[in-house]
């Protein structure tokens, strides 16, 4: 605008210079005489007047021309808002399409757009394109349309062949489009957008269902036209759900599978659903009380209390449940592994809402009350909590299942911990155990001294096994030599019986004399022999006339025998 205004001023000041010029001009044919001063005026600024003229005349038009084209560039899009020579809109009427004054349907697309006085008429307002990231989607909301259908927040959504044809404001105002929140959405792209027509939110986070979970729509708009379909389901205490088919508004049979969904989060509301397995643990809160047993020097089992507050674990569904058993309170630990089928986790939600509320308010109390009753029967010993905790758990399990498909989830097991026992029932337990443990600990180390012992006594006798050995080879030769010194004994024995029975003998037949002479020459020969130098060879011949010893006993008695021996007297018998 500005600029036409400047360029009508420069037009007008060249065609007022133009004009001057040309009377200028005319006075220049009157006499010198009349008209000196304006003779002389008109020779000095005549000519300028003219090209001043032109000049202006040159700028007010490009200015004028300037005012009828637009040059849009690539990432943006011409919007015009009508000022001039237009009727007016009709009453609530935002866009107009036939060019009414006020914001315009129509747009520039990039380029050059040549229009007559078009910055005059309109203001030309350049847009940028519209950017969505990946991850995110594009709300709608549009400004002017048709109204909503009775009873619906959300317009139509559009259909995927005329999805970006309802993008053109135009052919959106005169195809039907509503007024108001759009159920469809701008998926990661670039878009271009009338904005007198369409409000955008760019930062609207897709819907992502991650691996594991299934995703419950729960739809705010009626997306399809035909009659709808209500599948009534019972929770747990009687109340009753709605599921609908896909497009219905309500909570949709069909469950949206791991992945990345572009949904209007206004229209469609997501529940996440856990279909993996999941444990529900109940554990903590209770004060746990102790009796430590401790053995002293003497051998002596001394007891002494305390006692610690057992707090709940972060992420446990609930505190442990506290059972009566033979009139004791026991705290007992449990935990309960669950899973939901895809299929039934629309009814989840219709039902009750989500696992967080079917665990609160449905599975946890049941199975409170359930685990009390069959722990806490009559005929139950506490202590079956430890040798007959497999049947407890299949009893509670067998009664717990069916409330749980009430609640459309699947209950796979449920498995007890360790129960925290009051010490008073354990002590004398403990005690017995203990003392059958010190009673294995003193003779594993009787054992251990023994072996100790043996282990010493092999070692000793590995550093003494030259000594062992050669006293060994000693006892060895003793003994041997004990019992040849027998055997000669008992050989010596023999042959000095067997002498004496022949000299015995001799007796009976020589006679004593004889056989006593005979002993002393066997004695005498026996001498010489082990000592020859004592015998000498006679000088005197002795030769007798009977068959006595007189000559052996003259050659004798010439020798050195004589010397040594005894004289010898002969006893005579009697």
């Amino acid at each position: 605008m500005i600029r036409f205004i400047f360029g009508v001023i420069f037009i007008m000041i060249a065609i007022v210079l133009w004009v001057v010029s040309q009377r200028l001009k005319g006075k220049n044919g009157e006499t010198e005489s009349k008209r000196s001063e304006e003779v002389s005026f008109c020779r000095m600024f005549g000519i300028p007047f003219i090209v001043g003229s032109i000049v202006l005349t040159l700028v007010g038009i490009f200015l004028l021309l300037s005012t009828s084209f637009v040059i849009v560039g690539p990432d943006e899009l011409g919007h015009l808002n009508r000022i001039y020579l237009g009727k007016p809109m009709k009453s609530g009427q935002i866009v107009a399409l036939e060019g009414e004054k006020g914001s315009q349907a129509k747009t520039l697309s990039p380029g050059f757009h040549p229009s007559f006085l078009i910055r005059v008429l309109n203001k030309v307002e350049m847009k940028k394109d519209i950017t969505i990231l990946a991850g995110f989607c594009g709300k709608l909301i549009a400004k002017d349309g048709m109204p909503l259908r009775e009873g619906e927040a959300f317009a139509d959504e559009w259909q995927d062949e005329e999805f970006q044809k309802m993008l053109d404001a135009e052919y959106f105002l005169t195809h039907g489009g509503q007024k108001g929140p759009q159920v469809s959405v701008l998926n990661p792209g670039t878009y271009k957008i009338n904005r007198y027509l369409f409000d955008v939110n760019e930062n609207m986070p897709a819907t992502v269902v991650v691996e594991g979970y299934v995703g419950v729509v729960k739809s705010n708009v009626q997306i399809k036209t035909e009659t709808r379909k209500e599948v009534v389901v019972l929770s747990l205490f009687g109340l009753k759900a709605q599921v609908v088919p896909e497009g219905c508004r309500g909570i949709w049979e069909k469950v949206l599978t791991p992945g990345q969904y572009y949904l209007n989060s206004d229209a469609f509301k997501v529940v996440p659903i856990d279909t993996r397995v999941q444990t529900w643990e109940y554990s903590g809160g209770f004060l746990r009380r102790y009796i430590d047993l401790k053995v002293d020097q003497n051998g002596s089992i001394a007891q002494t209390e305390r006692q610690e507050q057992i707090p709940v674990p972060v992420g446990a569904a609930d505190r442990a449940i506290t059972v009566r058993m033979e009139g004791w309170e026991i705290p007992l630990d449990s935990r309960i592994l669950i899973q939901v089928d895809p299929e039934k986790a629309p009814y989840v939600v219709a039902s009750v809402g989500n696992i967080e509320e079917v665990e609160n308010d449905i599975i946890t109390p049941t199975y409170r009350s359930i685990l009390r009753n069959v722990c806490g029967a009559q005929d139950r010993k506490a202590l079956e909590l430890i040798y007959n905790r497999t049947d407890l758990e299949n009893a509670v399990e067998e009664l717990v299942k069916p409330e749980g498909d009430k609640a459309y989830i699947s209950i796979k097991e449920i498995r007890f911990g360790e129960p925290a026992y009051p010490p008073e029932l354990m002590v004398a337990r403990l005690r017995e155990q203990l003392a059958q443990q010190l009673k294995k600990t003193f003779q594993e180390e009787k054992n251990a001294q023994d072996q100790r012992i043996e282990t010493e006594k092999a070692r000793a006798q590995a550093d003494q096994q030259p000594t062992l050995i050669a006293a060994q080879i000693a006892k060895q030769a003793a003994d041997f030599q004990k019992d040849a010194a027998k055997l000669l004994g008992e050989g010596e024995k023999l042959r000095l019986m067997e002498i004496a029975e022949g000299q015995k003998a001799q007796t009976a037949i020589l006679g004593q004399d004889r056989v006593m002479q005979l002993a002393m020459l066997k004695e005498i020969l026996e001498a010489a022999t082990k000592n020859p130098e004592i015998v000498k060879i006679p000088s005197v011949l002795v030769q007798g006339s009977t068959a006595g010893f007189e000559g052996a006993a003259a050659i004798l008695g010439a020798s050195n025998i004589s010397n040594i021996l005894p004289s010898m007297n002969p006893v005579k018998q009697k």
